[in-house]
């Protein structure tokens, strides 16, 4: 990666007439994924700032990114619908609460219906 593409991680560093200068990031540490019975995952329905449309919400996932979004595509594949995982929340297109909160009791996550 070159030194500008992440000219947006600095700190406080604007300009170093060292050629061997390496710009330092803030170190963002992902928390550790916990187990799935330690998990308090919350299922619930959406519609806010999407048209009108119905997502099923997966919030309160505690791990790294990679593993949320392994998540994600278990539920997208059990639904058989498309979604997304980011910040922290798994969007499953359509109203699958009952499915989803099946298939993450079934996989030992503790979860509950909001």
């Amino acid at each position: 990666m070159s030194k500008k593409a992440n000219f947006k991680n600095r700190i406080g560093v604007v300009y170093s007439t060292d050629d061997s200068f390496d710009y330092s990031e803030e170190g963002t540490q992902e928390e550790e994924t916990l187990l799935p019975n330690e998990q308090n995952l919350r299922v619930s329905l959406d519609k806010k700032n999407r048209g009108g449309k119905q997502v099923t919400l997966v919030t309160q996932f505690v791990g790294t990114h990679d593993d949320l979004k392994e998540l994600a595509k278990m539920l997208k594949t059990k639904c058989g619908v498309g979604g997304n995982a980011k910040d922290g929340e798994i969007l499953i297109q359509g109203d699958f609460r009952d499915k989803v909160l099946q298939v993450l009791l079934n996989e030992g996550y503790r979860a509950k219906k909001m």
